[in-house]
């Protein structure tokens, strides 16, 4: 992958304001997740712009998402889940949810609305959470999390048998 395309993975930019749930971003926090993604091979100043977008937009779904985004494209999956858990939070609360996600019920959003942003955040802020967890080998959480996410996602649109079917396959050889 070249820097520009981890760049670009890292922050979409032109979709970034108005897609997002939380609405518009202050353009000085705009402005620094630009130069973040500019600047995401030199980690001290992608960082210094991170840390100044959320100076501007402190706790702002974008910037969240732009942490997370640097963090997991970097390697650095243990921060990477840090943003997923204050992400996660955010999406509970922004959701009217229980800000513990095992106690969230099917019922309690539109999770199965596509043109439901905020349950949608919800949904795969949760199915990042659940994936960090798998790779930083809490296999019981992971899985715990992608159990939620079909139950909360009953046709499954966010994709989470995938992540349900490599639990299930832990332990079985290559030649299985």
């Amino acid at each position: 992958m070249s820097l520009r395309q981890a760049a670009a993975m890292m922050l979409d930019v032109p979709q970034l304001p108005d897609a997002l749930p939380g609405g518009g971003l202050p353009s000085a926090a705009y402005h620094h997740l630009c130069a973040a993604g500019a600047s995401y091979h030199l980690d001290a100043e992608a960082e210094r712009h991170l840390s100044l977008a959320q100076a501007a937009a402190p706790g702002h779904a974008a910037v969240l998402i732009a942490y997370y985004r640097y963090y997991f494209y970097k390697g650095r999956l243990s921060e990477a889940l840090h943003i997923a858990r204050l992400c996660l939070a955010k999406a509970a609360m922004d959701n009217d949810l229980p800000p513990d996600w095992r106690q969230v019920t099917a019922g309690d959003a539109a999770f199965g609305r596509y043109e439901a942003v905020l349950p949608r955040f919800f949904l795969f802020v949760l199915k990042g959470y659940a994936y960090l967890q798998m790779r930083l080998g809490n296999l019981e959480e992971g899985e715990a999390a992608v159990r939620k996410l079909l139950e909360l996602d009953a046709d499954d649109k966010i994709g989470a048998k995938v992540l349900l079917a490599v639990i299930q396959r832990r332990g079985e050889s290559d030649d299985d």
